[in-house]
């Protein structure tokens, strides 16, 4: 098998500096997209479960950097920073730790542009006191933590545009895949170093560390579930026959009377989507996105398949098999959140170990992912009823 790593994790304090600028400009534009829709104000935003205020999302960002960087604290030990934040109530306003989620629409944050003003001074000293560091991975580990966390919260900005109804910049909407014929890759059953090794460069706390796992042999499609395949599903009446859906997905469905994956709508005799706040054709071989984890399962239970373990998953996308095509979306697997033999929590304690066996474990990369952060290593998680992420699924074989 081959390796990957990726870029960021080992990235030079110049490459460190300049992805840090370019995710910074990636954050304010796509905050100028919820500002052009008079959304910069958190009192006009939807309170929505799954997403924040995007004014909020603003100042959390370059607070963040701060806490980590500049003030060169740990999560949950204000005391321990080294100065006090340089927003009056900072800490108050932009700990994620401390701010419960449903009061980051009534707090009296400051206006956009006070928040834009921090967000440049928070760069500025960041990319100063980088400049100063020695190439060192104990020195740099707090700059690529705040990059990786600025690039997932662009993501997550990305989705609310789409969750909200809002059109996306162009270069930032989802590019057309490139999806394999429907077919199966069988692969040996072999020993696989799950997770990621401890001796130099960034990693999550979660990868921590590689330790052997035996896969026994599998078949997994080559390509994600596209929309055609699952429209088949809806057709036969897979959201009404619950013989398809476990327990919880089956409460879901009861809560939410949906018929179909979110955004489809039907018109004309036809599927037609809506992405971004323009409604399309349902692209047939595009891969379907918007699924949750018990449509997935659902989906799998229909077609006499399964979702792929994380471990599966892993094995197949370390192989370097040509067909094995990954990126286009995030992939729900058959593994819940859990910790690797051994683990402890690092820095940003509250990163992973409050969501174990609560969530579930996603594998790959969506077209809204940077190149910087992809890496077959990654474990994205989240709740089994999220449909507003970016994400699909892959079918086993049985």
């Amino acid at each position: 098998m081959t390796s990957h790593i990726a870029p960021f994790t080992n990235a030079s304090p110049l490459q460190l500096a300049a992805a840090l600028a370019q995710a910074r400009h990636y954050t304010l534009s796509l905050f100028d997209c919820f500002a052009a829709a008079g959304l910069d104000v958190a009192a006009r935003v939807p309170p929505l479960r799954t997403i924040n205020p995007p004014l909020w999302e603003l100042g959390h960002i370059a607070w963040f950097a701060e806490w980590f960087i500049l003030r060169e604290a740990e999560s949950s030990h204000p005391a321990d920073a080294v100065y006090n934040s340089l927003l009056t109530r900072g800490d108050d306003l932009f700990d994620s730790n401390t701010v419960p989620h449903r009061s980051r629409w009534s707090l009296d944050m400051p206006a956009a542009g006070a928040l834009k003003t921090y967000c440049r001074e928070v760069l500025d000293r960041v990319l100063d006191k980088l400049s100063r560091e020695a190439e060192d991975d104990a020195a740099l580990y707090p700059y690529r933590l705040a990059l990786a966390h600025e690039d997932m919260h662009g993501e997550a900005l990305l989705y609310t545009l789409q969750t909200l109804g809002l059109q996306a910049p162009p270069p930032l909407a989802p590019a057309q895949p490139v999806l394999a014929a429907p077919s199966d890759i069988a692969f040996p059953g072999a020993t696989l170093e799950l997770g990621s090794a401890g001796a130099t460069g960034f990693m999550f706390d979660n990868e921590k560390f590689s330790h052997p796992c035996y896969v026994p042999a599998f078949k997994v499609a080559a390509s994600l579930v596209s929309n055609a395949q699952y429209a088949d599903f809806v057709a036969d009446g897979g959201y009404q026959k619950r013989q398809y859906w476990s327990a919880a997905g089956s409460a879901w469905l009861m809560r939410q009377e949906r018929s179909a994956p979110r955004y489809w709508q039907r018109e004309d005799l036809q599927w037609r989507t809506v992405n971004h706040g323009r409604l399309s054709t349902l692209a047939a071989a595009e891969p379907v996105r918007h699924v949750n984890l018990y449509e997935a399962q659902a989906y799998c239970a229909w077609a006499e398949r399964r979702l792929p373990t994380e471990a599966e998953w892993e094995y197949a996308a370390l192989s370097g098999h040509a067909g094995f095509r990954w990126g286009h979306l995030w992939e729900w697997t058959a593994t819940p959140f859990a910790p690797y033999p051994g683990f402890s929590a690092d820095a940003y304690r509250e990163y992973s170990e409050p969501w174990f066996m609560t969530h579930q474990v996603l594998r790959g990369a969506s077209f809204a992912t940077p190149p910087r952060l992809r890496s077959p290593k990654f474990r994205n998680f989240y709740l089994p009823e999220r449909d507003d992420i970016f994400a699909g699924l892959r079918t086993c074989a049985w």
